[in-house]
């Protein structure tokens, strides 16, 4: 069963666009779109596991210039 999660992106000023075009380019990311609001991308995520979503996370989302914070919420299969 494949992890997923929706990351919510706060990025510097002006910088939304950008941060969306590097984050479509990672390999795991299966949607980024800008949006308005407290937030200014929102990302889905997908790996094979948690471990694999983490760091995807940390190692290649958190790493694009531009972004200030981000907010993970994984998807529940209830």
């Amino acid at each position: 069963m494949v992890v997923q999660a929706y990351v919510l992106i706060q990025t510097e000023v002006g910088m939304a666009p950008t941060v969306v075009r590097a984050i479509r380019e990672i390999a795991g990311v299966t949607i980024a779109e800008d949006v308005t609001g407290p937030y200014d991308v929102i990302v889905r995520a997908e790996a094979n596991t948690m471990d694999e979503l983490g760091r995807l996370i940390i190692a290649s989302i958190q790493a694009v210039p531009g972004i200030t914070r981000t907010l993970t919420c994984p998807v529940l299969n209830l």
